[in-house]
């Protein structure tokens, strides 16, 4: 393996899931981050990562950007679902 993430696995529900994931917890606790919930933000990595990643693959039209909305959504979902599991006492 020569990378962690690629533009391919972050195209991916689980890999785009799992960058989400990382991405909000590293990020949620900067100082300027504290007050945006952590909801917003793993949306708006999520929304940030599956566009570029769509970018990145060629092709991204307003038709893949409304289905990275969607996507977004899902993903962050998914993203603070994990987190709640695997936090919860």
């Amino acid at each position: 393996m020569e990378s962690f993430f690629t533009w391919q696995t972050l195209m991916t529900y689980s890999g785009a899931t799992l960058a989400t994931t990382l991405v909000t917890q590293f990020i949620k606790e900067l100082p300027f981050m504290r007050k945006v919930p952590p909801r917003l933000i793993s949306f708006a990595a999520a929304l940030i990562m599956i566009t570029l990643a769509g970018a990145a693959s060629g092709g991204f039209g307003w038709r893949e950007g409304v289905l990275a909305l969607i996507n977004a959504a899902a993903v962050a979902l998914a993203a603070n679902g994990a987190f709640d599991a695997i936090t919860e006492q």
